[in-house]
């Protein structure tokens, strides 16, 4: 993971927005779709780049593929974040 490529990720409002949706639970991309009015195609490459940051992870299940938050990177953020300020 390198922080400019989650940063990036982070930069777009429909990435948040996908990561809101998500700190319910893992979703299908279906599900995650059906939140915006836009293409399959278009949420398809968001959840590409969410996942290319390693902010999401997906897992197959028969026909569908569900996504869900990855808490891990999240919290490598908070504690540089943290480091930097100076927050012990």
């Amino acid at each position: 993971m390198s922080f400019a490529e989650t940063f990036k990720a982070l930069s777009d409002p429909v990435r948040r927005e996908i990561l809101e949706l998500l700190k319910a639970g893992r979703l299908s991309a279906g599900d995650i779709a059906s939140n915006f009015d836009m293409t399959q195609a278009t949420v398809s490459y968001h959840l590409k780049v969410l996942k290319k940051a390693d902010l999401i992870s997906e897992t197959r299940e028969k026909n569908f593929i569900y996504y869900e938050l990855n808490l891990t990177v999240l919290e490598e953020i908070m504690m540089w974040l943290s480091e930097l300020k100076g927050v012990d």
